[in-house]
């Protein structure tokens, strides 16, 4: 089983960049598929970008598409998101997940994946 820990969120300004983190142990980070996925202020947990276990593929939501960018480095077992041109709709806490398989629901889907973070509060100010 996987543990996922976040950092890197905190208060920026509109236009701003901020780089996520999350870092996983305790199992074979290399063959899990990651994401990342966030929950603004009264709204439901949504998908924002994935990558597959050899990093070869990756998908985005609409909303972030050309301004956020996924990566990962199975040598550090750590998954990144590199966030620019930051609006104040980026506001949300944003949580990393990792899953083997998608068990038929998708890699945008919250049930696609297993194991989940804590999360890292994103704040975007104008």
């Amino acid at each position: 089983q996987v543990q996922l820990a976040e950092s890197g969120g905190g208060l920026v300004q509109a236009g701003d960049s901020l780089k996520l983190s999350c870092a996983a142990s305790g199992g074979t980070f290399s063959t899990y598929h990651m994401a990342w996925f966030r929950q603004g202020p009264g709204k439901e947990r949504e998908f924002v970008a994935a990558i597959f276990w050899s990093g070869a593929s990756t998908n985005y939501a609409d909303s972030v598409k050309g301004r956020f960018t996924i990566s990962r480095d199975n040598a550090k077992n750590t998954v990144y998101l590199q966030m620019n041109s930051l609006k104040p709709e980026d506001t949300a806490v944003y949580f990393c997940a990792a899953t083997v398989n998608f068990r038929g629901a998708g890699l945008r889907s919250r049930n696609g994946y297993a194991y989940w973070g804590l999360g890292t509060q994103v704040t975007v100010s104008t």
